[in-house]
């Protein structure tokens, strides 16, 4: 996922797909502290898309607050 991808989403989408990623990430986290995660790299990177989509909805409603 890149950021123009998420940048053409509306902000409902992005919340929709925040929550899903941190589903992922608890998902993730469960299955480490049980020993059957064989990437601990997923982790970091579900970690950063979150991040990301945090920042784009943070841009949008800059973009928002400032169109009023």
């Amino acid at each position: 996922m890149n950021a123009q991808e998420l940048r053409d989403m509306t902000p409902d989408q992005l919340r929709d797909k925040l929550a899903e990623l941190k589903k992922e990430s608890f998902n993730l986290r469960f299955q480490q502290a049980t020993g059957q995660l064989e990437n601990p790299a997923l982790i970091r990177i579900a970690r950063r898309n979150a991040a990301r989509v945090k920042t784009i909805l943070n841009q949008k409603a800059a973009i928002a607050a400032t169109a009023e």
